[in-house]
């Protein structure tokens, strides 16, 4: 919208709204105009056709009919050979309403016809959001296809193997920022992309355990895509709101995983209980998550007896001790271990062969490009804080000539030191990462050897416990069940008592 010289009119200002939808008011120019219209300065207000005022019918006629007269302002729609100073009562009463109605119908058209052509497209499984998924990259050949992003993958990857490991999102998210890992945020800034989101609340992005619980229980590293969770209230209404599950659109095998089905499942039931580590420790206990009472369901918790010099450690139920009626159902946590070791054993060596079997220790088996991608991490770290210190330079160039101020000088400089002092810190948590994946790689090469030899489950840990059960219950007198995963896969279809 905007001023046309006329003979008698005289330009003020000009008013664009590039990227504003016309179905609302809401629009930054529209807005300066009123206030200069309300504060006297414009007394006449001149547009190409009546759309380009707005496309609300009811909105655009109360401005033109009632608001407009109201404060003295004439309004001109050129190519509509519309004019409010000479128009008559049909022109303003007839005309006018019917333009308007057919602009906003017009917009209300377009809109169902964009929500046809969408829903079409995420029905056939392509991706059609103007960002990728953290994790994931638009294929150069086919926009509306994913790829696996390294870098982002990578940490995907971590994310997931330490929830796994027992700790909680707050736990990751704190451990993420310590290696310098960029957020999702940041991540996208670096590669140049132009992404604004409402959750940032600082200068920098930082890993948030909201952040965290977003990317696990997002199916789409599964290789599934899931889309349509939420909708547009209304064409002209920008808010949006989340619609049912069952109402998602989802399609298997749009593209490649980073996490695996059965892993992205544990996770989940992980995230239904809690499974946050013990003050002052790093991860949960080895049956975190997997281990209930059988009459209440409740999770069993953990107990450790300390006397004199020797330590009793055992589950019971926490319904017996908020007083809801059940037993303590007490079992040893090293008989516990022993007969669900046992079980275990005999099991998967009746039920799975040898190469299954394999194929779990190599999952664990830590791959090298893992430990590349902390090497490229640690390079990224180093080049960021030579930046700074190069800014710790320059800004006492600048001092000196008097670019900027001692005060200001004083505040770029600690802020470029905070940084370059981050970056420290979080190169020698990647190189105890480092250290630690290459540890782990080489005890899972020495299980994978000895499973090989024995045809035997070498020892039972949370990795074990995780990959091949899925709940164990508690009954009173120490009896057991355990359920393992994948019944059909793995041929059985009865519980272990």
């Amino acid at each position: 919208m905007g001023f046309k010289e006329k003979s008698n009119c005289i330009k003020d200002s000009v008013y664009i709204d590039d990227g504003y939808s016309g179905t609302n008011f809401d629009r930054p120019e529209f807005k300066r105009m009123m206030f200069d219209i309300e504060s006297g300065r414009v007394n006449c207000v001149i547009v190409k056709d009546l759309s380009r005022l707005g496309r609300d019918y009811i909105e655009s006629g109360r401005l033109i009919q009632k608001t407009f007269p109201a404060l003295h302002v004439r309004f001109i729609a050129l190519t509509d050979n519309f004019d409010s100073l000479t128009a008559d009562h049909n022109t303003k009463a007839l005309v006018l309403p019917v333009k308007n109605f057919i602009n906003d119908s017009y917009c209300r058209d377009i809109s169902q016809k964009v929500k046809s052509h969408q829903k079409i497209k995420r029905e056939q499984g392509k991706y059609i959001s103007a960002f990728s998924m953290y994790g994931y990259r638009k294929s150069a050949e086919d926009k509306n296809k994913l790829c696996p992003d390294g870098y982002a993958a990578d940490t995907v990857r971590r994310i997931f193997a330490w929830k796994l490991e027992g700790m909680s999102n707050l736990a990751i998210a704190r451990r993420l920022d310590e290696l310098g890992v960029l957020s999702p945020m940041e991540y996208k800034r670096e590669q140049g992309e132009n992404y604004c989101t409402g959750f940032r609340t600082n200068l920098k992005a930082g890993w948030s355990a909201v952040a965290v619980k977003r990317i696990l229980t997002n199916e789409i590293y599964t290789g599934v895509m899931v889309q349509g969770k939420n909708e547009q209230v209304s064409y002209k209404v920008k808010k949006t709101i989340a619609k049912p599950k069952a109402a998602w659109i989802r399609v298997e095998g749009t593209h490649e995983a980073i996490i695996p089905p059965q892993e992205y499942e544990i996770v989940q039931r992980l995230l239904e209980v809690d499974t946050r580590a013990k003050a002052g420790t790093k991860h949960a206990h080895l049956f975190s998550g997997i281990l209930f009472c059988a009459d209440c369901g409740e999770p069993m918790i953990r107990r450790v007896n300390r006397y004199k010099r020797n330590e009793k450690i055992y589950f019971i139920c926490p319904s017996r001790n908020s007083g809801r009626g059940c037993s303590r159902h007490s079992t040893l946590e090293s008989e516990l271990k022993e007969t669900v070791f046992v079980a275990l054993r005999i099991y998967l060596s009746i039920f799975l062969d040898t190469d299954s079997q394999a194929e779990y220790l190599q999952r664990l088996e830590v791959r090298m490009d893992g430990i590349e991608r902390t090497k490229q991490e640690i390079g990224r770290l180093f080049k960021q804080r030579e930046k700074y210190l190069k800014l710790c330079e320059a800004l006492l160039e600048d001092m000196k000539t008097g670019l900027i101020t001692e005060e200001d000088g004083a505040s770029f400089r600690s802020i470029y030191e905070q940084q370059c002092n981050h970056a420290d810190k979080a190169i020698r948590q990647q190189e105890k990462l480092a250290a630690q994946l290459l540890r782990s790689g080489c005890a899972c090469k020495a299980r994978l050897e000895q499973l090989q030899q024995t045809m035997e489950l070498p020892e039972l840990d949370r990795d074990v416990l995780l990959f091949f059960i899925r709940r164990i219950e508690v009954h009173e007198g120490k009896k057991i069940n355990i359920t393992l995963w994948g019944i059909e896969e793995f041929g059985i279809d009865t519980t272990v008592q």
